[in-house]
């Protein structure tokens, strides 16, 4: 068990490989949704370890093991959140501050009112393992909500968003930790309640929002870990 979201499947895939040197382990290294496992048939090629012996124990993850856990979480929904202006730390988000920006939704909206973000990967988050880079690539939407007087809300507009981030991996009390990095983002507009407008006059405020709200959320659950076999 990984937490409430995800389980992982360390079985062994074959008996032992004993040598003079050394102890090979071939381990499945599957991430699933929790209690939803069944046995996937795309497991991952075997591999072999390069030969060295400044370490008792060396563990290399293929790719397709970041993979399952991308489609694992996605699946349930950990991909997904919302941001509001109770949650949000640094500023108030309102009407006013998007009508500063957008002149559209200055006149959609005369009275301030607090805005929701909502925001959900719509894809399956693409996990890319290089010789000195880990990157994932996530396609998503942003949905941006007026919250009105009687606690209805009615949607200003939604963005596609196309945010590639690399990962850096250490390990740490028996654990595989993360910490996400935003390397850069692309906005465009899905569809509006308020008339069409430049999406780029949008990509400063959105960027920070991401950079100081949605990036932190995600390393504090990185933070947490993967248990090792």
């Amino acid at each position: 068990q990984i937490d409430d979201l995800a389980e992982v499947d360390y079985s062994l895939r074959s008996l032992p490989a004993v040598f003079q040197p050394f102890i090979d382990l071939d381990l499945k290294g599957v991430v699933f949704p929790a209690g939803n496992y069944t046995g996937s048939p795309d497991i991952a090629a075997s591999f072999t370890i390069p030969d060295q012996s400044d370490a008792m124990l060396y563990l290399a993850f293929p790719e397709h093991f970041f993979q399952t856990s991308s489609f694992a979480y996605y699946t349930a929904g950990a991909f997904n959140m919302t941001i509001a202006e109770e949650t949000c730390s640094y500023f108030n988000l309102n009407t006013e501050i998007f009508g500063s920006i957008i002149p559209e939704v200055a006149k959609y909206s005369v009275t301030p009112y607090p805005v929701m973000l909502k925001l959900m990967a719509t894809e399956i988050p693409v996990i890319s393992l290089q010789q000195d880079s880990f990157t994932v690539e996530i396609q998503g939407s942003m949905e941006v909500l007026a919250i009105l007087p009687d606690s209805t809300t009615q949607s200003l507009f939604t963005l596609n968003i196309a945010a590639n981030n690399s990962i850096s991996l250490n390990i740490f009390d028996q654990k595989l930790m993360g910490s996400l990095c935003l390397n850069r983002i692309q906005f465009s507009l899905a569809h509006s309640n308020v008339g069409s407008f430049e999406v780029l006059l949008l990509k400063n405020i959105l960027s920070y929002i991401l950079q100081t709200e949605v990036i932190p959320l995600a390393n504090a659950k990185l933070s947490k870990g993967f248990p090792l076999p």
